[in-house]
């Protein structure tokens, strides 16, 4: 058993991994604001200690005793009109003090959630790249091992509509008049948000072997399929009525083209994904049913 600090818990991922990790048998705490909705997590009150930011970081440190791994999951994408300062207080000095903290409480691990996306492409990737600079150099430094989790395209039930693959599955199952979409010629990585949960569960257990200072590992499925087939297999799976309108948008500045994970360094401790795009695709769209 471990002691595990979780930042961004009440989110879709984070409370995944809060589900995840206390049925592994680990002593789970979260870090959140006063503000956040729990919503997502009133089930699993009973067995988490929650811990507000406004309270202080040191606080949970003091509270718990010796914190085997701070997991970084809180983000801030900037799509509800923050100023780029606002978006780099959220992703760059928010997790900059709270590595400070768990490296001066002797922590033993930071796992930090990064983006695949290019550095420039907004303030939201750039922030976010700022971050892991700093994660190196604490790393090098020896102050803490810094884990960098590169997380490719999440996909499950319930999450928010303002993420891609959600949306295009609800747009679906409406059967909403038209969907524009770009040509879809960009291929991405899909993953199950139980697979995602998972992997995250595996690096935490085999922190012994992936040794002390700076590393990093992709998750994702291991394989990129085009957003033009992944919507035309969303259409399909859920028999829908909406017209795709591909070419509607053009591509963004700086668009990502491919986008794969490398899976090796997870497959060497043994984790396998359980879901193949089509078997996930259909667990969620009949749970988004429900």
């Amino acid at each position: 058993m471990q002691t595990l600090l979780i930042t961004g818990a009440t989110g879709y991922l984070g409370s995944h991994l809060v589900r995840t990790l206390l049925a592994a048998g680990h002593r789970v705490a979260i870090l959140k604001r006063a503000t956040s909705n729990f919503s997502r997590l009133d089930d699993c009150m009973p067995r988490l200690a929650v811990f507000n930011i406004e309270d202080g970081l040191d606080l949970p440190f003091k509270s718990l005793g010796h914190i085997n791994a701070v997991i970084h999951a809180a983000t801030c994408y900037g799509r509800n009109g923050e100023k780029a300062s606002e978006v780099f207080a959220a992703n760059t000095v928010f997790p900059l003090q709270l590595l400070e903290t768990a490296a001066f409480f002797n922590a033993d691990s930071f796992f930090n959630t990064d983006t695949i996306l290019y550095k420039y492409l907004n303030a939201y990737s750039l922030s976010k790249h700022h971050f892991v600079e700093w994660g190196k150099s604490f790393a090098d430094t020896g102050k803490i091992s810094f884990v960098n989790i590169k997380l490719e395209h999440m996909y499950g039930a319930g999450d928010d509509s303002s993420k891609f693959a959600t949306y295009v599955i609800r747009a679906c199952l409406n059967n909403i008049d038209e969907l524009k979409l770009t040509l879809g010629e960009q291929q991405r990585d899909f993953i199950h948000i139980d697979d995602a949960a998972s992997a995250y569960q595996y690096l935490l257990e085999n922190a012994d072997k992936i040794g002390q200072g700076f590393s990093e590992f992709d998750v994702g499925s291991g394989q990129a399929v085009s957003i033009h087939d992944f919507v035309n297999t969303v259409h399909r799976l859920t028999a829908s009525q909406t017209k795709l309108d591909f070419g509607a948008y053009p591509y963004r500045e700086h668009e990502l083209m491919h986008s794969e994970a490398n899976l090796s360094g997870l497959l060497e401790l043994g984790w396998r994904r359980r879901y193949d795009l089509e078997t996930g695709l259909k667990q969620v769209i009949e749970l988004e049913r429900k």
